[in-house]
């Protein structure tokens, strides 16, 4: 007969068993906002002041309101819009356009009309605003370098700031408050630093057992840099101390982006899988969930007070072999993932 001491113990074997499959659920799709228009679509941002999510489309960036999906207004005149910044105490937005010679669009947060163009480098992509410098930050893939402008610079006759070489080609960004920038460097699988202070990279860190880092974010607390690899999947996690890959863990296949909130890091595939980690100890992390979600989810934004995920993505015609499948006209989503019971 079992004493009532071994009864008690059994039961915390298995709730201690029991507890990372109650963590592997806790993750889930909990609707989908139908939003429609015409175009792809790269990074969303998300303003958690407004709610609203901010979408390059291509030729235009789309203002949704992220409780209903609905359209609040469609900024046009962008000839391939990649990424938004915003900066509330600016009242202004800002859209890195890759096409042409390069652009950034600047736009009124309030009434999402067009203040002005400033004249960028080609292919401008990640973009992001980093209060401890005060600038608004964009990287160009094709000439490797990384860009800055003030927030209130004049819309119609202003200009960019010197650009910085990187000695590669960076993808994504991120700042850790202190005035430093850490960029990927996809064709090097390298993160460079830039000192903005200084103008400068001041350190060159290698991904591996990563390669080809895409996505970019960072716990500035913890001093965390979460890397997005594509070849291999991984998700790198990094001292942005001194570059030391703290863990390589296995996630789908081509990641976009990665992000961070309330302690616990995601990265988004497209192949249908939103990958999230835990420091489960001091130094050590573990993918303890991956969410199914729909083909072509590879982007996201969360809004950090709500801790709710949206993620863009479309319904697909069915592929040739060797071909990337299409998106079907006019059935662009966003899917949002919570908690349960959120």
């Amino acid at each position: 007969m079992r004493t009532a001491r071994s009864i008690v113990v059994a039961l915390a074997l298995v709730l201690f068993i029991g507890a990372p499959v109650l963590a592997q659920s806790e993750w889930t799709v909990t609707k989908t906002l139908h939003v429609g228009g015409e175009g792809g679509w790269d990074y969303l941002t998300v303003d958690p002041q407004t709610h609203r999510l901010y979408v390059p489309r291509g030729t235009h960036t789309m203002v949704i309101d992220s409780e209903s999906g609905k359209t609040i207004a469609d900024i046009p005149g962008q000839k391939r819009a990649h990424g938004v910044a915003i900066v509330p105490q600016a009242g202004r937005g800002f859209i890195s356009d890759g096409g042409g010679d390069g652009a950034v669009v600047i736009f009124d947060l309030r009434t999402n009309a067009v203040l002005g163009t400033i004249a960028a480098q080609p292919d401008a992509d990640g973009i992001i605003f980093d209060p401890a410098s005060g600038r608004v930050l964009v990287v160009s893939g094709d000439k490797g370098v990384l860009m800055s402008l003030k927030p209130d610079v004049d819309p119609k006759t202003g200009k960019l700031d010197p650009p910085i070489d990187l000695g590669g080609k960076p993808e994504f960004l991120a700042g850790d408050g202190k005035g430093n920038v850490y960029i990927n460097l996809v064709d090097k699988n390298e993160v460079v630093v830039v000192n903005l202070n200084a103008r400068k990279v001041t350190a060159r860190w290698s991904v591996a057992p990563g390669g080809a880092p895409v996505g970019m974010s960072m716990d500035t607390k913890k001093r965390f840099l979460f890397i997005g690899c594509r070849n291999p999947q991984k998700l790198i996690v990094m001292s942005a101390d001194n570059g030391k890959v703290l863990a390589d863990l296995p996630i789908g296949a081509s990641v976009d982006a990665t992000k961070i909130d309330d302690g616990l890091a995601f990265a988004s595939c497209a192949d249908g899988s939103l990958a999230v980690a835990r420091e489960m100890s001091p130094g050590k992390f573990e993918i303890v969930q991956t969410v199914k979600t729909p083909q072509g989810a590879r982007t996201m934004g969360i809004d950090p007070t709500t801790h709710m995920i949206y993620l863009p993505t479309s319904e697909f015609e069915e592929a040739k072999p060797g071909t990337r499948p299409r998106s079907k006209p006019g059935t662009f989503m966003i899917v949002v993932v919570a908690r349960r019971g959120r």
